[in-house]
C-alpha cells in the first residue's frame, strides 16, 4: 500500500529531511516508491531554488512528490515544469461541483489540470472526491486517481488493514476501479 504524507515548510527545509526519511524507510521496510510526500503550491514560492534542490534529493531516494491543494494557491506553472513532481492533486474546490450536473468551470479547469499533467508525466489526483457520480465524471476527464469520503471516511489506524484488504478500490494492489460507476456501487 501506498503511503502519502504532508510536508511543512519546516519539515520541507529541515537538513536533517533526507536522512530522516532515508531511516524511516529503511527502519518500517517501506519501498521508496510506496512514499508520496505532498508539499503545497505556497511551499515552493517561498524558495523555489531550495525546495528544487530538496525535492531532487527527495526524488533520488526514489519517493514521489505531489503537489497538494493545486489551483488555490499562487499558481506558477513554471514549478511544474521545473521542479521534479510526480503528482497533481487537484483542490476539493474544484471536484466538489463535478457529477451529474457539474459545473463548467470546474470541469474546464479539472480538465486542463489533466491536460497539462500528461506531457508533464505526472499523475492528477482529485480531493474530495464524495460522489459515484463525481469520480465517474472524473474518470471521464481523464484522472488518475481519487481521495475522499466517497472512497472512505476517515478510519483508525487498527481498521485500515482490513478495509485495504476489503475495499472494490483495491488499494493493496494500487489501482482504483474503471468500472461504471453503478457496478462499483454494486460490489462495493
Amino acid at each position: 500500500m501506498n503511503v502519502a504524507v504532508n510536508l511543512s515548510t519546516h519539515t520541507l527545509y529541515d537538513p536533517k529531511l533526507i536522512s530522516l526519511v532515508t531511516n524511516l524507510l529503511r527502519r518500517y521496510e517501506i519501498a521508496p516508491g510506496q512514499l508520496t510526500l505532498e508539499i503545497t503550491e505556497s511551499m515552493l514560492m517561498e524558495e523555489p531554488e531550495r525546495a528544487k534542490v530538496v525535492l531532487a534529493d527527495l526524488r533520488a531516494l526514489g519517493v514521489s512528490i505531489a503537489i497538494d491543494d493545486f489551483g488555490t494557491g499562487y499558481s506558477s506553472l513554471a514549478y511544474l515544469k521545473r521542479l521534479p513532481i510526480d503528482e497533481v492533486k487537484i483542490d476539493r474546490a474544484f471536484v466538489r461541483g463535478l457529477g451529474i450536473d457539474a459545473d463548467p468551470a470546474d470541469a474546464a479547469i479539472v480538465q486542463a489540470v489533466v491536460a497539462m499533467a500528461r506531457p508533464l508525466q505526472c499523475e492528477v489526483v482529485a480531493e474530495g472526491v464524495e460522489s459515484a457520480e463525481a469520480w465517474a465524471f472524473l474518470q471521464e476527464l481523464g484522472c488518475d486517481l481519487a481521495q475522499g469520503f466517497y472512497c472512505s471516511r476517515p478510519l483508525p489506524a487498527a481498521e485500515l488493514e482490513q478495509w485495504a484488504r476489503t475495499t472494490c478500490w483495491s488499494c493493496i494492489d494500487n489501482h482504483l476501479p474503471t468500472l461504471p460507476a453503478s457496478e462499483v456501487l454494486a460490489q462495493g
